[in-house]
C-alpha cells in the first residue's frame, strides 16, 4: 500500500505552504491527545532536543535502565538527546494513558523495539521513536504496529557505494538514474521508508536492508513494492512520507510504515 499523509475528517484545513504542525506547550497537549484519538488516527510529534533547562527533570522521569544507558554514550550531547528525548516519549504517553510518566514500564523485542509492559500493555497504544541530531518523532496509534524514521538529508558521503551494499537490486537501478544533485534526496527517501518498514517489522538489522524493495522516487507517493521473505507481506503495510515544518524541512526527510490501510494524520510540534 502507499499514501500521501492526510489530515483526518474535520481537522483544519490549512492554505497551501502553511504548515499543518500545530505547536503545543506541554500544559496544552492533553486537550488534543487521548486513547479514543490514536484508535482513529496516528499522532506524530517533532520533540526538540537540544540543550534545555528541562535536562534536569527530564533525567527524573528515567528509569534505573534508561539513566545507565544514558551513561554509557561517550559525549555530553549524545547523552543529552537520549535522555531529552526518552522523557518526552514518557511524558506524552503518560497524558495518553492518563499515568504517571515516570511509572511506565517497557518490554524490548528481539530487536531492541520498545512497548509498553505491565498494566499498561492492555491499552494497545503503540508507539516508534526516531532521532537524528537534535530532533526526534514520535509516532503514536492504537492497535496497529508501525515505525518512523528521521533522517537528515546527507552531504558528502559516496551514496552509491552505500546503496549498492545495501539496497535492494531494483533500488540501485532506480537510485543509479537519479542526476548527481539529485541522489542525497533519493538516497534519503529510499532510507527512510525501508528504516520505517524495518522499525514496524521489529525485525531491526535482523532484516536485510535489501530483503525488500521500496519506491525510490522522493516525490512520488512511497511504496512497499515487495517482500523477498513474506511476499504477502507488502500487503499488510501502508508507508508513507512524512510532510515536516520549519526547521525540519528541506534539512531532514521523514517516513512512516504501519499496519493496515493508509492512516489520517494529526502533526504535533511540542514547544518548550
Amino acid at each position: 500500500m502507499s499514501s500521501r499523509i492526510t489530515m483526518p475528517p474535520g481537522a483544519p484545513s490549512h492554505a497551501a505552504g502553511e504548515s499543518p504542525w500545530r505547536s503545543l506547550r506541554p500544559g496544552e497537549v492533553a486537550a488534543f491527545v487521548s486513547l479514543e484519538a490514536v484508535a482513529e488516527e496516528v499522532h506524530l510529534w517533532a520533540l526538540p532536543l537540544a540543550e534545555s533547562d528541562d535536562e534536569g527533570a527530564a533525567e527524573t522521569l528515567l528509569s534505573a535502565d534508561e539513566r545507565d544507558r544514558a551513561a554509557r554514550f561517550r559525549f555530553a550531547r549524545d547523552r543529552r538527546r537520549f535522555s531529552l528525548g526518552r522523557a518526552g516519549l514518557r511524558r506524552l504517553l503518560g497524558i495518553y494513558l492518563d499515568r504517571d510518566p515516570a511509572a511506565l514500564d517497557f518490554a524490548y523485542g528481539p530487536a531492541g523495539k520498545p512497548e509498553l509492559a505491565g498494566s499498561a500493555e492492555a491499552s494497545g497504544l503503540r508507539f516508534n521513536l526516531s532521532n537524528s541530531a537534535d530532533w526526534a518523532l514520535l509516532a503514536v496509534a492504537r492497535g496497529r504496529q508501525l515505525g518512523v524514521d528521521l533522517e537528515g538529508i546527507p552531504e558528502g558521503r559516496d551514496l552509491m557505494a552505500i546503496a549498492r551494499r545495501f539496497f535492494a537490486a531494483e533500488e540501485v537501478t532506480a537510485f543509479e538514474g537519479f542526476a548527481a544533485d539529485q541522489r542525497a534526496e533519493a538516497f534519503c527517501a529510499i532510507w527512510t521508508r525501508k528504516e520505517a518498514l524495518l522499525k514496524a517489522f521489529g525485525a531491526g538489522l535482523s532484516l536485510p536492508l535489501d530483503g525488500f524493495c521500496v519506491s525510490a522516487d522522493p516525490a512520488a507517493p512511497a511504496r512497499l513494492l515487495s517482500t523477498a521473505f513474506r511476499p504477502a507481506e507488502a500487503a499488510r503495510w501502508s508507508l508513507a512520507d512524512i510532510a515536516l515544518a520549519p526547521p525540519l524541512a528541506g534539512a531532514f526527510r521523514a517516513a512512516l510504515a504501519i499496519e493496515g490501510p493508509p492512516p489520517h494524520y494529526r502533526c504535533f510540534r511540542l514547544a518548550p
